[in-house]
């Protein structure tokens, strides 16, 4: 089992419905304070939700830098970080507008930036719910 790295940030992402509507953050895994929160997008999916959480935590962290880990529970969303593209059938249409303007800026900064943190899988199974979940399983 890996060790718990405290001094880093945890993200994830809520979705109601499978497309539903959907939100995301990231918090300091030591302390549980709020970093940073989505609008409430009226259309996207739980993927989706996740891979922009890690990606609006590459750029917090780079705006400040810092080098801290990110975690996130989403093997589907690191896979996607890696690659730099998501693999979703989500259409493009005016209820979806809004997330995919913010999917191509996140996309586009990845491109264009280096980011070096860190991207871990959080180990729910020892470690319980990661500390940026909404708790609305």
């Amino acid at each position: 089992m890996a060790e718990l790295l405290t001094d880093s940030i945890c993200v994830d992402a809520s979705c109601l419905g499978n497309p539903g509507q959907m939100e995301y953050r990231g918090v300091h895994t030591k302390t549980g304070e709020e970093l940073f929160r989505s609008q409430v997008f009226q259309l996207g999916t739980n993927n989706l939700g996740e891979f922009l959480a890690i990606a609006h935590g590459l750029q917090y962290l780079w705006e400040r830098g810092q080098n801290l880990p990110i975690y996130s529970d989403s093997a589907v969303a690191m896979l996607w970080m890696r690659n730099k593209q998501v693999k979703t059938t989500l259409p493009r249409n005016r209820q979806t507008w809004h997330i995919w303007q913010e999917i191509e800026q996140k996309l586009h900064w990845l491109r264009t930036h280096s980011p070096t943190n860190p991207i871990l899988k959080w180990d729910t199974a020892n470690w319980g719910q990661i500390p940026a979940d909404f708790g609305r399983k």
